[in-house]
């Protein structure tokens, strides 16, 4: 709610070269009035914003002079300089535009001039330019030169011959360079940004330029160019090394440069139809045009080419009013026959996103063609016709994409269905609402599941076009039913936005209809009752987000019906005042009014007490049970739509009330939401104060019309000041010591939200309250007491709010005290607590910048206090006081690492390191380290920085590198059991080596221990466990105690390294003034990184190294040093290789999931630049899924497992997005096919894989149902999305089923057969399946029913579930049939109880999905046969009389079981079959 500065605007001055610096000079007059001297001083100012205003005056002063018919030489040199400064400006330039715009201006009378000195300033770019790194300078001028500026574009047509071969010239070259230097990311980056434009300026050149009509001509030089152009877009559009924006816009040149060169115009469509269909006749084409286009006259053009010639298709062509008669029709059907087809083939998320957007131009384009179209083409693009069939299949299955963007362009295909469907139908005069494709595609929306969320903007759709009372009849609860549905927070937004369309629609529609105001009760009982039902009676969730969502915008359709609401709750509050899990009515009118209030409806919250509600009901609402009822009825106080409403006396008192009672709440999320109302109420006081200083000084006598402003404004700022001063007493009672964790949060962030809604007045500026006014020496120790706690938020938040106190508070402290607090820093930072380092380093910080350091730092620094810069003084003065904080704890450092070097276990009781690192990295952070002014003391200190970790790390890597790090400090005095366990360590030592799985370790048995040899194998490690501590107390160490020592100290050695690299500016060579890091330096890092990466096997280690090494990465990637650039490519060859040659004496770590080698490549992968085309990415997948794949090779078995770990670890990244979909697939298979190796680490990996997979495919489960529909798609949604597993899944499961049951009666379990059916168990059956589906879910059936057989309850289960998406609704009563002619008769002696358990378990689910009425429209139900309600409701009772109860409450979980459940199975089948003969027989 606070006022922002504008920020200012930055314009870079204009300049000329000396010559013509020169020449203004000479030609400027004395009196300084003519346009020499206007230019003259307008070239000598160095602010960009004033020369603008000297520039708007040329035109004016040349109209003067155009009064006198004169245009003498001076304005002719003057108009050459104006046009060698429009070229010279960067083509961002504000004064570029400025310019340009006044120049559109110039009298006619100079016009000829000004064209001819463009004409040959260009002329001279053009032909002087040479350096390849300078065409874009000149592009950037052709490109600003076409684009609203007359002059410039006269010149260039005057200059088209040259420029045109200038872009031929350029984008040949750059394009070569490109290829060269391939590898480097950032020249890379910078050149195909240059193509682009190059390739947008040719397009822009055709479309604007007049000069073109005269191509006829084939050997004149614009039309080799021309052709020379044509011919570089093709190659453009088939070069994969290419950006796809490249291409893309490549496709759009190449169609545009046809539609121009080729003649007759008539027959263009049918030379693009045959492009498009790649069914070119050679001999029927122009020789021109197959020199150009060879590659894409061929029948192998791949499928980006295909697609982005599509798009230049509808993007080129002039589809307006039919003008390309019926032959452009046919070229619009083939068009999208093609992108039909391209669409089963295309999974790359980047051409994914390109042909939604194309999909969604086709159907603008077709709008377009319709409205003066031939019946012909009405009859292909109605509701009726294939390709609005194949539409909406492509809407069906991408409605619920993870790409936002593509399930954006889903909806504007289907939006223009219906528009096309509406423009075909226009000639016959039928009603839309009554047609017959309306009316059913109406009921098949209605019948899909409501977690759909594609559903809810279609639905949207059609109401705007048939109106809601269309709906309403065919479901009348739908309001009941998303409001139901509002429970869940992934469907909130659509669902509010649904009901919003339906109840405006329905409001104009009855207001249309009515005669007097009765209309409202109907929009009343339709919309607002469903709306109190859910606040008073809905669950926590649902109401939070109805109240959220769904509330504002129906009160913002009609503010009236806040009356009606409140009246209503107002009758029942105190009936129902609710309770702690129940808000009741008394919460649902807190809630309404709140709303009502924050978006204007309530003018003041007297007004809302006065009027609608009491006070003391206000207060009952502020200390209620709930917790949401209280935050809703503080909401009503605090917020308001207008930031400077003045805050009344009686909502201050509430206040006050409020914070005594709410400050210890234990939920984070209420908490949260009390700070941030309290804080919009902080601003509302600061901003109205202001006005009621204004008011002050104005002295105005008039009474202020509202009624809060009455008082004087004196009186009202004294309030203010007062309610303040009690905000404050009360928060910092509050701070006493022990208090709670939740309190102090809560005071703490009240307290820093004062400190920043009311700063330090700078200059004249008033403020009402200063937070500093009210501290004192004991709340300042209260305040640095926070920083001693155990919770890291609270220490966060206390020196966030000591920082933001004046500087002189710390003024009071003495130097005693001073050095008191820096001697306890320093104590605190070699802590063996660790939470005790998190003090230290904020004391040191709050030390550094509040410029308290003592003045007898001296004794723990050698060296002198180094002098401030010549810059900024606070900025060196905390420079200067940071640097000598790291020297004195660097120095303490060095000295601790040297000891450590001797006893790591002295290191662990008494000074663990790692305090001291964090203490250094924190105070790094905080300071700016690009702009360092003491660069020449900062170089050995960071030297230094790096060396000491080095030390550090080599000191306890030898723990964290151990193969049972957890353990391996023995914690025994006793000799004898030290020794055995240590023998024990050393002979389990390799067995995580790559030897693990082709050598079999024996454990030697030893009758005897020799503790000499022992000691000399284990040199490192001291079995003993008493340590004098730092009092010279003895202590025990424990080996937790050590790897606690170790880890951490790892951890900050990785975040120090990383954040150097991330922070710290680098020197591109080593005699550089500038920089601080040289490219050695970052090379050992990365070498430092990739070492404990790939060997450690503590995972608290390799964890944060990942963290510091993902810094590193990114900084590397981004790196203008190409030796720097290439390394995270030449890390992943070489590991890659490593882990390909599964080398026995590898260090690389087989157990622990791969230990930190998934974590290596995971950075080096997801740094890569995301605009690029991730080569690394797709080599890496490749490589990994060839080795994750199933071989022969018993020596395959490590690479293997790495391959599952790492590819486990990638696609759970989420910054690889949908860069990793296309390779789904691939790992799905790998994952099923590893569950069947013999070896238990891979089927181990390939599990873990394969739960990654569920979860990317299916999304993250946030809810206890494991197949909650949430998680879940159809099944043609999912195999359009991975069509690869469609035959896969279906050979593995006949497999799978063959061996459910041998001949011989045998039971064999198959692994994979769990794997199948649970990814076939996440489908669901869609109304849409049986008519918009390619893919035909028949062949999975009969497998899936013989896995119902399997000898395991689970999987029989499993396989029931799975059944019933791949049976359509209208065949479930002829699967039943099948079913039960499977099951044995009363003769039968030779059955098997899991095959009758199996076909009974498919039955009851089939039944209970054919009975579920979908989604609540009976009148879209599909018709049962007529024998069905009599089975039904005798198979129902026999059903539950013999299934066991674990399938839901229709099998009656109370009713016991029959002792023996096989005879009444059996008894079961024989009843089942004879009723339905009889049944249906007599039906």
């Amino acid at each position: 709610m606070g006022v922002k500065k504008k920020k200012e605007t930055q314009v870079t001055s204009l300049t000329v070269c000396h010559q013509d610096l020169e020449t203004l000079r000479s030609l400027a007059d004395v009196e300084g009035k003519n346009l020499a001297s206007l230019l003259l001083h307008c070239v000598q100012l160095t602010d960009g914003v004033s020369q603008i205003h000297y520039v708007k005056q040329i035109v004016p002063l040349l109209e003067k002079t155009n009064r006198n018919g004169k245009c003498d030489p001076t304005i002719r040199s003057c108009l050459d300089i104006l046009a060698g400064i429009y070229l010279s400006l960067n083509l961002k330039n504000p004064l570029k535009k400025v310019l340009a715009s006044s120049l559109n201006d110039l009298p006619e009378f100079f016009l000829t001039e000004a064209t001819q000195s463009f004409t040959s300033r260009l002329q001279e770019e053009l032909n002087t330019t040479t350096d390849l790194y300078s065409y874009r300078k000149v592009i950037d001028n052709i490109s600003s030169c076409m684009e609203n500026f007359d002059l410039g574009r006269s010149s260039v047509n005057n200059l088209l011959e040259n420029v045109l071969h200038y872009l031929q010239k350029s984008l040949i070259e750059i394009s070569e360079e490109n290829r060269k230097l391939a590898g480097n990311h950032i020249v890379q980056t910078q050149l195909m940004n240059d193509l682009l434009v190059g390739i947008r300026v040719s397009v822009m050149l055709i479309q604007k330029v007049q000069g073109f009509q005269r191509l006829h001509l084939k050997s004149s030089p614009t039309w080799q160019s021309m052709c020379g152009l044509l011919s570089i877009f093709t190659k453009f559009l088939s070069d994969d090394d290419l950006l796809q924006t490249i291409k893309s816009t490549s496709g759009l040149a190449v169609i545009l440069f046809i539609k121009t060169m080729f003649h007759p115009p008539g027959k263009i469509p049918d030379l693009i139809s045959s492009l498009l269909l790649r069914s070119v006749d050679h001999t029927s084409i122009p020789e021109w045009l197959l020199n150009c286009c060879r590659s894409l006259c061929c029948t192998d053009i791949s499928q980006s080419a295909l697609l982005f010639l599509c798009q230049g298709t509808l993007t080129m062509l002039d589809w307006q009013d039919g003008r390309m008669g019926p032959s452009g029709e046919a070229l619009l059907l083939d068009t999208v026959r093609v992108l039909f087809t391209l669409s089963s083939q295309i999974k790359e998320s980047t051409l994914e996103m390109f042909l939604s957007r194309i999909l969604a131009s086709w159907t603008n384009t077709a709008i377009q063609v319709l409205v003066s179209s031939s019946p012909n083409l009405k009859d292909h693009l109605n509701g009726n016709s294939d390709v609005v069939r194949r539409l909406l299949e492509y809407v069906y299955t991408h409605w619920e994409h993870p790409l936002d963007a593509l399930r954006h362009q889903t909806k504007i295909i289907f939006r223009n269905i219906l528009q096309m469907h509406q423009l075909a139908l226009e000639e016959s005069g039928s009603d839309l609402a009554a047609d017959s494709f309306i009316f059913q595609l109406t009921e098949s929306l209605l019948r899909l599941e409501w977690h759909s969320k594609g559903k809810y903007t279609c639905l949207g759709y059609l109401v705007d076009y048939i109106g809601i009372e269309h709906i309403l009849a065919l479901a009348k609860t739908i309001p009941s039913q998303i409001l139901e549905v509002m429970g869940d927070q992934s469907l909130v937004p659509y669902a509010s936005d649904l009901l919003e369309t339906m109840f405006k629609n329905h409001k104009s529609c009855l207001k249309s209809q009515a005669v007097d105001s009765t209309w409202i009760d109907k929009w009343h009982e339709t919309w607002v009752s469903p709306l109190l039902f859910i606040l008073c009676e809905g669950n926590l969730d649902q109401k939070s987000y109805v109240i959220d969502y769904y509330l504002p915008k129906l009160l913002n359709c009609n503010p009236e019906s806040l009356s009606y609401m409140v009246k209503i709750l107002q009758t029942s509050a105190d009936a129902k005042t609710g309770s702690y899990d129940s808000r009741g009515a008394l919460g649902a009118l807190m809630a309404c009014l709140r709303t009502a209030r924050a978006h204007g409806h309530l003018q003041s919250a007297t007004d809302a007490w006065r009027d609608l509600v009491s006070s003391a009901r206000i207060k009952q609402g502020l200390i209620h049970q709930h917790c949401q009822v209280r935050i809703d009825t503080l909401g009503l106080l605090c917020e308001s739509n207008r930031s400077t409403e003045i805050v009344s006396t009686e909502e201050m008192e509430c206040i006050q009330f409020f914070i005594t009672y709410n400050l210890n709440s234990q939920s984070p999320g209420v908490r949260q939401q009390i700070c941030s109302l309290l804080k919009k109420l902080f601003c509302r006081i600061q901003e109205s104060s202001q006005v009621l200083y204004k008011l002050e000084q104005s002295k105005s006598k008039h009474e202020p019309e509202n009624e809060l402003t009455r008082q004087h404004p004196s009186v009202s700022l004294q309030q203010y000041k007062n309610f303040m001063s009690s905000i404050c007493n009360s928060l910092f009672e509050a701070l006493f010591p022990g208090s709670s964790y939740p309190t102090r949060f809560s005071a703490l962030t009240i307290l820093g939200s004062i400190a920043e809604v009311f700063p330090v007045p700078e200059g004249r500026v008033q403020t009402v309250y200063q937070l500093s006014h009210d501290i004192d020496v004991g709340r300042f120790q209260t305040l640095m007491e926070c920083l001693t706690g155990t919770f890291e938020e609270v220490k966060i938040l206390a020196f966030d709010l000591l920082m933001k106190l004046p500087k002189t508070f710390v003024q009071f402290q003495g130097s005693e005290k001073l050095q008191g607090l820096f001697q306890a820093a320093l104590e605190l930072s070699t802590s063996t607590k660790p939470y005790d380092c998190v003090t230290a380093s904020y004391l040191l910080n709050f030390l550094i910048w509040q410029n308290a350091l003592p003045s007898s730092l001296s004794t723990y620094l050698k060296t002198q206090r180094v002098a401030c810069g010549d810059g900024d003084k606070s900025a060196a003065l905390v420079e200067s006081n940071t640097l000598i904080v790291i020297k004195c704890l660097l120095e303490n450092l060095e000295e601790e690492v040297s000891r450590a070097e001797n006893s790591l276990l002295q290191a662990a009781a008494s000074f663990p390191m790692y305090g001291r690192v964090h203490c250094i990295t924190g105070a790094l952070r905080k300071l700016a380290l690009n702009s360092l002014q003491l660069v020449s003391e900062w170089r050995p200190v960071v030297e230094k920085l790096l060396v000491t970790s080095y030390r550090l790390s080599a000191v306890v890597s030898p723990v964290i590198q151990s193969s049972s790090p957890e353990g391996l400090i023995p914690m025994d005095t006793d000799a004898e059991s030290a020794n055995r366990l240590q023998t024990i360590l050393n002979e389990i030592q390799p067995r995580d080596t790559n030897d693990y799985f082709s050598q079999a370790k024996i454990l030697k048995e030893c009758d005897s221990f020799d503790l000499e040899d022992l000691s000399a194998n284990v040199p490192n490690i001291d079995t003993s466990a008493e340590i004098k501590g730092k009092e010279g107390k003895t202590c025990d160490v424990t080996a937790q105690m050590v790897l606690v020592c170790c880890w951490r100290s790892m951890k900050e050695v990785a975040l120090l390294l990383g954040s150097l690299c991330q922070l710290l500016p680098m020197r591109s060579v080593p005699e550089s003034p500038d920089g601080l890091l040289t490219v050695e330096q970052v090379k050992e890092i990365g070498d430092y990184f990739k070492q404990h990466l790939l060997q450690s096997r503590h995972r608290g280690a390799f964890e944060l190294a990942y963290t510091g090494f993902v810094k590193l990465t990114e900084i590397l990637n981004r790196c203008p040093n190409l030796s720097l650039q290439k390394l995270p490519e030449e890390w992943l060859w070489n590991v890659l290789e490593e882990i390909r040659c599964s080398d026995p004496s590898s260090k690389l770590c087989a157990t622990r999931r791969s230990a930190g080698i998934p974590f290596y490549i995971q950075a080096l992968l997801a740094s890569e630049p995301k605009k690029g085309k991730m080569d690394l990415l797709k080599i890496t997948m490749k490589e990994l899924i060839s080795l994750a794949g199933p071989t022969d090779d018993s020596q395959s078995t490590v690479p293997k497992v790495h391959a599952l770990n790492i590819l486990r670890a990638l696609f759970r990244d989420t910054r690889l997005g949908e860069i990793i979909i296309p390779y789904v697939a691939d790992g799905a298979k790998a994952a099923i096919l590893g569950f069947t190796s013999p070896v238990w680490a891979v089927r181990n990996s390939s599990t873990l894989l394969f739960s990654t997979l569920i979860t990317r495919i299916f999304g993250v489960k946030r809810g206890k149902d494991e197949l909650s529909k949430k998680n879940r798609m159809t099944g043609s949604e999912f195999f359009s999305r991975f069509p690869e597993l469609y035959p896969f899944l279906l050979k593995q499961l006949e497999t799978v089923a063959n061996t459910v049951d041998s001949d011989t009666g045998e039971q064999n379990h198959h692994p994979s057969m769990f794997l199948l059916l649970l990814v076939l168990g996440r489908l669901y059956p869609s109304p849409m399946d049986g008519t918009c589906s390619a893919l035909s879910m028949a062949p999975f059936i009969p497998f899936i029913m013989r896995c119902g057989c399997s000898p395991v309850y689970r999987s029989r289960e499993m396989a029931a579930r799975a059944l019933v998406p791949f049976v359509m609704m209208d065949e479930i009563p002829d699967t039943i049939r099948t079913l039960l002619a499977k099951l044995p008769d009363f003769t039968d002696q030779c059955f098997r109880q899991n095959h009758i358990h199996g076909i009974l378990l498919q039955l009851c689910l089939l039944k209970t999905t054919l009975e579920i009425v979908p989604a609540a429209l009976s009148a879209a139900r599909p018709s049962p046969p007529p024998w069905w309600p009599a089975f039904s409701t005798l198979s129902g009772s026999l059903l539950r009389t013999a299934l066991p109860p674990t399938l839901g409450t229709d099998l009656n979980s109370q009713r016991r079981r029959p002792k023996e459940p096989w005879k009444s199975q059996h008894l079961l089948c024989g009843a089942l079959k004879n009723s339905f003969s009889l049944i249906s027989v007599s039906r």
